[in-house]
């Protein structure tokens, strides 16, 4: 691990968003679900949310493993269920789905806690997702066409959401509770270490603030050795 390595992932941590998240409804592509992953992190989301088709229900798409080393992904097996979820931490859930009575997605104040719900490929969102919304967002359409990909619908209202919280300094500290951000950093900087600690129900070992290095020798040595065991 070098110490500028170490420094980068610090910063990425810190500008992380508890309170912007996204829902993906039923998204059928992989393809889809990992772009969709991607613009989370590149935006900063912490925790994205699924209710996934029998496709994506059991397995991780090899399309979306890279972006799940720096994002997690959580599963819920219905609509409700999610919403429920959601709403106990505090989420505002809006729904992109075009309707006249649909906000126009740039007027939307993403800087409060929000939760952006996306739809399948076809047919969009369920209506049980839309009448359980606690409001609509579309975007704005000059052409024929009726939609835009679900992916590129994502990344251009997370980038929106994005903007909004610069402006407001939101990205200039943490919201990630102190004890879950060393476990998170652990988790980014010594990825095998942390999948045997976990297997092995150990505490993750302490690093050295700034160059990420671990600092009881001793014990990281044993990890690897049991690793190659």
């Amino acid at each position: 691990m070098l110490p500028e390595r170490f420094q980068k992932l610090k910063k990425a941590l810190c500008a992380r968003q508890n309170d912007l998240t996204v829902l993906m409804e039923s998204v059928q592509k992989p393809h889809n679900m990992a772009a969709i992953l991607r613009s989370c992190e590149a935006v900063g989301i912490h925790r994205a949310h699924i209710i996934p088709t029998d496709e994506l229900r059991f397995n991780k798409p090899k399309s979306a493993a890279g972006v799940l080393r720096w994002i997690k992904l959580q599963r819920h097996e219905q609509q409700q269920q999610a919403y429920q979820h959601l709403r106990q931490q505090g989420f505002r859930i809006i729904a992109a789905h075009p309707s006249d009575t649909a906000t126009d997605f740039r007027e939307y104040d993403y800087t409060q806690p929000t939760a952006i719900v996306m739809g399948t490929e076809r047919t969009g969102l369920s209506a049980a997702a839309i009448a359980d919304a606690d409001e609509l967002i579309t975007i704005p359409m000059q052409g024929l066409v009726q939609s835009l990909n679900v992916s590129v619908s994502a990344a251009l209202i997370l980038f929106e959401a994005q903007r909004q919280r610069q402006q407001k300094g939101m990205y200039d500290d943490s919201g990630v509770v102190p004890d879950d951000a060393m476990d998170i950093l652990f988790e980014w900087a010594w990825p095998r270490i942390a999948r045997y600690c976990r297997a092995n129900k150990l505490p993750y070992p302490a690093l050295d603030p700034g160059s990420g290095q671990i600092l009881d020798t001793k014990r990281f040595k044993s990890m690897i050795s049991g690793l190659h065991g």
